[in-house]
């Protein structure tokens, strides 16, 4: 089977509609290709365990949904790209597999759709054994063996007895179930079995530098521990014998499928006759007749098995470093490579002139010319006279004109944000129609103050007088001196119709007469009309400000209804 399978490209397409990009990863780094998971998805999966906002409990969710798979190429890259977050990964991934109840059950697992599938079936079933007893190792002494701090000041080192000897089974239980893994250069021939290989080998290399390491401390401490810790460290140094037989099979194995000789380590076995000295010293220990030996060859003996050891311990350091240093100029290569391919991009790239957005500039005809931007949020300047009004409430009424008279006494027209500018405009043109002058029926007039000719708007609309506030009471007029009502009914109704000017669009101002007791509705000596807006409501304040300029229609009722109020009372008076 080659190439990525039919199922693979759907369940990938799946976790893009989905948007999880983690899962996505998970599932391109272990599909039905005979072939290790690739290193671009590796990388990715590793970056993901050092992001804060990665979930990884979901990730390793992911890894042992995979494991579920009948096909055994898709669950051993499943079981190879978890060892490779556990050893390269951040120490957060192995955490939470430790705290998990139960890892990996695959101890059942059989692919029965070919031969191969059954061969492969066993190292699976291998293989997640030991990644099961590394997760427990984990849980027990809170730190990974492949990652402690090796040396004279290293972790096993400088550890207590008691300590030591509850922590060395562990190493020998971990070093058990990698070295069952047991195989052979013969069965290592696709590319999938070869990359768990790999990674054994590197966990083997550096578990074993541990467990050495332990050991020379065992053997430092042996000679004045008690009875019952003797012979516990007696019973772990017999083991450590035999696991060193079994490592020196496996390095041969990796020497055999290609692993440079440079990569394997020198194992130094201890001489024999130390073995001699630990079980002469136990039984000595338990009051058993053993042979005489004196203290200065047991510190001879004990003296050339730690520098055998260490030797050994070395070799494994020196294997570790130069590992290290490869990784390091790998990634060096790496940086360099994408350093040189973003160059070549960036001088593939035409060069564009840069504009700022305050100045845009311009070229034409060899010379240079600048703009100014236009700012949007800019207020209008209150000394262009002939500019217009913002609209009122963002533009819900349409603009207007206001019609203000050059005069020192005109009154200042109010901008729509609170300010007060003059702003005198042209005066428009007098329309044709009916022309009632106010000041001739209800008050004198003022002879300062000049009317529009027209005394309409641009759209034919009566221009309409204001009114005090509501919170102003109405007080008495002046008496006119002039008699409106004489003594003879029709002259009086004949002069009357005649102030009111209907009809014939003159004005008589011989007669000004107002009503006794009610004031000027016209604003006073000093009013001069305002073109009306043509909206259909206008309110009289708007904003907590008022308006003299807009008259509502309940005002222009009550006004007709007053003014006929005055007709009645002319003609009561004069019945």
């Amino acid at each position: 089977m080659s190439g990525q399978s039919l199922t693979d490209r759907i369940t990938a397409a799946q976790h893009s509609v989905t948007g999880s990009a983690v899962s996505k990863t998970v599932c391109k780094a272990t599909t039905h290709e005979v072939m290790g998971p690739k290193k671009k998805h590796l990388d990715y999966l590793i970056q993901c365990t050092n992001e804060m906002n990665v979930n990884i409990p979901q990730l390793a969710d992911s890894l042992f949904e995979r494991t579920t798979n009948s096909s055994w190429v898709v669950v051993f890259k499943s079981l190879i790209t978890t060892h490779h977050l556990m050893v390269y990964g951040n120490e957060r991934f192995i955490q939470y597999l430790a705290s998990r109840n139960t890892l990996f059950n695959l101890s059942n697992f059989l692919d029965k759709s070919g031969l191969q599938g059954y061969d492969m079936s066993t190292f699976i079933r291998r293989y997640s054994r030991y990644l099961n007893e590394k997760a427990v190792s984990y849980r027990q002494v809170a730190f990974d063996f492949t990652k402690v701090k090796r040396g004279a000041d290293g972790v096993m080192r400088t550890m207590s007895t008691e300590k030591l000897l509850k922590t060395v089974p562990i190493i020998q239980n971990q070093m058990d179930a990698l070295l069952d893994f047991n195989v052979n250069s013969n069965e290592l021939t696709n590319g999938v079995i070869n990359a768990a290989f790999m990674l054994l080998f590197k966990d083997a290399i550096r578990l074993f530098a541990a467990y050495n390491e332990g050991i020379i401390n065992l053997l430092e401490k042996y000679f004045d521990m008690k009875k019952n810790q003797c012979k516990e460290g007696l019973d772990i140094y017999k083991k450590f014998l035999t696991r060193m037989t079994r490592i020196s099979e496996f390095l041969k194995v990796a020497e055999q499928v290609g692993i440079d000789r440079g990569d394997i380590p020198d194992l130094s076995q201890a001489p024999s006759s130390l073995l001699d000295a630990l079980e002469q010293h136990l039984a000595s220990l338990e009051g058993k007749k053993i042979k005489d030996s004196t203290a200065a060859s047991r510190a001879t003996t004990l003296s050339n098995a730690v520098s055998s050891l260490a030797s050994t311990g070395l070799s494994l350091t020196k294997v570790d470093e130069r590992e290290k240093q490869a990784a390091l100029e790998e990634e060096q290569a790496r940086l360099k490579a994408l350093k040189e391919q973003r160059l070549k991009e960036l001088a593939k790239k035409p060069h564009t002139s840069l504009t700022t957005a305050a100045s845009p500039v311009s070229t034409a005809a060899g010379s240079i010319m600048t703009t100014p931007a236009i700012d949007i949020f800019s207020t209008p300047s209150s000394s262009n006279s002939t500019s217009k009004l913002p609209n009122d409430l963002l533009d819900l009424q349409p603009t207007f004109h206001p019609s203000v008279h050059p005069i020192s006494a005109a009154p200042q027209v109010g901008s729509t944000w609170g300010g007060f500018t003059p702003s005198p405009v042209a005066q428009p043109q007098p329309s044709a129609g009916l022309n009632v002058d106010f000041e001739s029926v209800f008050g004198n007039k003022s002879s300062n103050v000049v009317l529009d000719s027209g005394g309409f708007d641009e759209l034919g609309g009566l221009l309409k007088p204001t009114v005090a506030s509501q919170n102003q009471s109405l007080p008495v007029a002046k008496v006119p001196p002039n008699k409106l009502v004489s003594d003879d009914l029709d002259s009086s109704l004949a002069n009357l119709v005649g102030n009111l000017g209907i009809g014939n669009g003159t004005t008589k101002n011989d007669v000004n007469w107002t009503q006794p007791g009610e004031k000027k509705l016209t604003g006073g000596s000093n009013w001069q009309p305002k073109i009306a807006p043509t909206t259909a409501w206008n309110a009289p304040t708007l904003n907590g400000m008022h308006f003299p300029q807009y008259v509502s229609e309940t005002t222009r009722s009550l006004f007709a209804i007053n003014w006929h109020a005055d007709i009645n009372h002319c003609c009561s008076r004069i019945s």
